[in-house]
């Protein structure tokens, strides 16, 4: 048996560390080969560059939206692509990290944004967006408006109108008619909603949801797999499909998830690529994985293990929104234009700033980010 200690990075919440360690112990006993994880926290998941974290471990879970940079550096290893992508891939989760055709990761976890529901307070959500847009909803609602989370809420409604093209050109990263009406729901949303929600992320929202009777309904939100399984907390959460636009019907919830890529500059990529198929694969999936508190990637576990009371509440209650999910650009101007959008998202919300006039500083943000590649 061999003796052998790798090192990998991913992030600080149960779902993404816990079935990894859990997977690691039972692949170390299997084949001596050992696995140390770190944590960095879920905004440094989202921001932090793959070049530097790749200098000092053999793994890294990662954000799709980060493979173009990635190739441009050539921080991770290209790695073989499955046999069978068909049977593997949910809601373009293998395609999302392949970029420059070649593949620099493997999805180890999946998630979009998704409507999720406390089945106990409600019995019927809401169907579209118009009707939140007209205040028919009564139900007490609560959306998680942290500016990354606000902004991939934009991208939803917007790839929802159809418009899933983006960016739609030199000058605009969406059409005035989308992108107004993506932010006056969003407006909405934040004045049907607790005020301090322009601070919170998709687990606060979740934890609220779980833990007291404020809120029935999040029309909106990364879904996690652990709220949705009894016993987690208080009080079980169900996921259901988005609301749709009138006459369209699309839900086109933005990609999440994360896979996990093999450093560029590891000692053992053999070992390393063995491992990184291993614990991707559908037997670890909807095994020690899931059992552990981790978010299958892998197509087959979601449809399987989906019939399990204990994770259908997410499995099968996302699987539509999700089998529909939406890839946003991974171009390498795309990470800082969203830092800048962020930076401004706040604004919107607290100083009711008009949807036009926003939607031009948006489009400012983009045309600086693009023209700074060119």
């Amino acid at each position: 048996m061999t003796s052998l200690t790798l090192k990998g990075m991913t992030w600080d919440h149960p779902r993404g560390y816990l079935g990894l360690e859990a997977a690691s112990a039972t692949y170390a006993a299997e084949t001596g080969v050992s696995i140390h994880w770190d944590r960095r926290s879920l905004q440094a998941f989202a921001d932090e560059p793959i070049e530097g974290i790749a200098e000092n471990y053999d793994f890294i879970v990662l954000d799709h939206p980060h493979v173009g940079l990635v190739a441009d550096t050539q921080s991770l290893l290209p790695l073989p692509q499955p046999d069978n992508p068909e049977e593997v891939s949910l809601g373009g989760s293998l395609e999302s990290y392949i970029w420059r055709d070649q593949l620099w990761a493997y999805p180890i976890d999946a998630a979009c944004q998704v409507a999720v529901k406390r089945p106990d307070l409600c019995a019927d959500e809401p169907t579209s967006w118009e009707a939140i847009l007209r205040g028919d909803v009564t139900l007490p609602m609560v959306t998680p408006l942290l500016p990354v989370d606000a902004f991939d809420m934009m991208l939803t409604l917007v790839a929802g109108r159809s418009e899933e093209d983006l960016p739609l050109s030199e000058a605009a990263f969406c059409s005035d008619a989308n992108g107004i009406l993506a932010l006056q729901v969003l407006k909405a949303l934040y004045k049907a909603g607790p005020s301090e929600a322009v601070g919170w992320n998709p687990i606060k929202a979740l934890e609220a949801m779980s833990t007291t009777d404020d809120f029935a309904y999040a029309p909106c939100l990364f879904g996690y797999v652990n709220y949705a399984r009894p016993g987690f907390r208080d009080h079980t959460l169900t996921y259901c499909d988005l609301p749709t636009f009138e006459g369209i019907g699309a839900k086109r919830g933005i990609l999440g998830g994360a896979g996990i890529g093999v450093s560029a500059k590891t000692q053992h990529p053999d070992a390393a690529v063995t491992f990184a198929q291993w614990v991707t694969s559908e037997p670890v999936q909807s095994g020690v994985y899931l059992e552990n508190e981790g978010q299958p990637a892998h197509l087959q576990s979601w449809l399987r293990m989906g019939q399990d009371p204990a994770y259908a509440g997410f499995l099968r209650g996302a699987l539509p929104t999700m089998q529909d999910a939406w890839t946003r650009p991974r171009d390498v101007w795309f990470l800082g234009f969203v830092d800048d959008v962020c930076e401004v998202f706040p604004s919107f919300f607290l100083k009711d700033r008009d949807e036009g006039e926003f939607l031009s500083l948006l489009n400012k943000i983009y045309t600086h980010h693009k023209e700074r590649v060119l």
